[in-house]
């Protein structure tokens, strides 16, 4: 890891917002394959939003 636990994120690659009606959600797929082709792990949150 290049943060500390508790820091801010290495990179962000999409967004979610719930609050819309429809929901907005945008994932760049490409860096999540590659994030998680180097080790990243997803969160359960995060894994149930992009399996959508």
């Amino acid at each position: 890891s290049r943060k500390r636990r508790d820091g801010g994120w290495i990179e962000s690659i999409g967004y979610y917002n719930p609050m819309v009606e429809p929901e907005v959600i945008k994932v760049d797929a490409e860096r999540l394959a590659y994030w998680k082709s180097v080790g990243a792990k997803l969160s359960d949150k995060v894994a149930s939003i992009t399996s959508k």
